[in-house]
């Protein structure tokens, strides 16, 4: 059974493109498309689509409140965000609100394949700069107060956790601490066994069930 998809961006040019892309794919159907917060939620109580790919500045309602709108008349559905903005209380709104996947624009046509395939899986997809956002902040604030289960890590790890919050790749870390790479996939495995997570997307869905800062 193919993967359902409504399509919601103001620009014609960004959802044929964007069709066209997911048409090379014999697992993806677009079932509808539209150009308003309002006709996204009312096309989707229609549609009963698997995934809303969504633009956050569509005209009307606001992404967050059309986030929740989506997910209250398909519980089912999955949104994925794309958005230009960058900026983190938003972001974190959007996340809060129900929202599955945060996709920049710029990578769109890079990403977006993989973050449907992944929020059809049950996880969470959000583009490196985004996670780096939204995580950067948060672990920075729990390691210091060490409050919280971040408090089981050695000094070691609190610092690999930081680094890779801030998006920072392993060879990178490894330079950053003047380590060997083997070294910190190693600190990177014990973090996540005492964390008892799988990698950035389950920390990511713990920041945000635990309030990744005031908003």
């Amino acid at each position: 059974m193919k993967i359902k998809i409504l399509l919601a961006f103001k620009q014609k040019k960004m959802r044929e493109g964007l069709r066209s892309l997911l048409g090379k794919y014999d697992e993806f159907e677009v079932a509808a498309e539209a150009d308003t917060g309002d006709e996204t939620v009312a096309l989707t109580g229609e549609h009963k689509p698997d995934v809303v790919v969504m633009d956050t500045a569509l005209p009307g309602l606001d992404g967050i409140e059309a986030t929740r709108r989506i997910i209250s008349k398909a519980p089912g559905a999955k949104v994925i965000a794309l958005s230009m903005n960058m900026e983190r209380c938003s972001t974190v709104k959007m996340l809060k609100a129900g929202t599955s996947g945060y996709v920049l624009k710029e990578k769109a046509f890079e990403e977006l394949v993989d973050a449907i395939r992944e929020v059809i899986s049950g996880n969470i997809y959000l583009s490196p700069p985004v996670i780096s956002l939204v995580l950067g902040e948060y672990v920075q604030k729990q390691l210091r107060e060490g409050t919280t289960i971040f408090s089981v890590l050695t000094p070691r790890e609190r610092c690999v956790l930081k680094l890779v919050a801030e998006g920072r790749s392993t060879p990178q870390i490894a330079a950053d601490l003047s380590i060997c790479a083997k070294t910190v996939d190693k600190h990177r495995q014990h973090i996540m066994d005492k964390l008892n997570i799988r990698g950035i997307a389950d920390l990511t869905r713990y920041a945000i069930r635990e309030g990744i800062s005031p908003l």
